[in-house]
């Protein structure tokens, strides 16, 4: 079995466990209020922090470039409660003009 095969497997075994981890754990019993309100945040801070570090990240470097513009347009897109689709098109739009204009 190669390194990487055995890197896979201890992987998927550990994440595995840590899924199955709470239900064992808690059994029938419910989080209390203040936890699950903050288990409730955890997936949408979590896709903020990857939109951010993936946008303006590079390597050890902070990049502010056209990419920021449309974090910026999303952002107040997703303030004023857009659909979805319209955030997306917006920051792109917003991305791609200032690609252009710059």
């Amino acid at each position: 079995m190669s390194d990487a095969s055995i890197v896979l497997v201890v992987l998927a075994a550990g994440t595995f466990l840590l899924k199955s981890a709470g239900p064992l754990l808690l059994g029938a019993r419910r989080l209390p209020s203040s936890l699950q309100g903050v288990v409730d945040l955890l997936p949408a801070a979590l896709l903020a922090s990857l939109a951010i570090v993936s946008s303006v990240g590079d390597a050890r470097s902070i990049v502010l470039d056209a990419r920021i513009v449309g974090i910026v347009v999303a952002g107040l897109a997703l303030w004023r409660r857009a659909p979805f689709v319209l955030v997306i098109v917006l920051a792109s739009a917003a991305t791609a003009l200032t690609r252009l204009v710059t």
